[in-house]
């Protein structure tokens, strides 16, 4: 599945503020690199995201789901997070 231009701009809105890198928003898109490339998505970092996309997405992250290939980039998250929205759908 490709995420669609409305769950990228929206995953960005929901990384931006939970990590505090306002100042990073307007050089961030799809292919962006998340996981090991921002110093501030460390493990506490990653913990906040994920409470904070299930409450802006209405999703849930399991632990399992929290791997280096979801949070590769910005584009994958929000592909993640498109499929749960899916997958939790009637």
């Amino acid at each position: 599945m490709q995420p669609s231009h409305d769950h990228v701009h929206a995953v960005i809105e929901v990384l931006v503020s939970t990590l505090g890198i306002e100042d990073q928003a307007s050089t961030l898109d799809a292919s962006t690199p998340l996981f090991g490339e921002l110093p501030e998505l460390d493990s506490l970092g990653v913990v906040e995201l994920a409470a904070a996309l299930e409450e802006h997405f209405d999703i849930e992250v399991a632990d399992d789901d929290v791997t280096g290939e979801v949070f590769e980039t910005v584009g994958s998250l929000a592909d993640f997070v498109a499929g749960k929205q899916v997958s939790s759908a009637p």
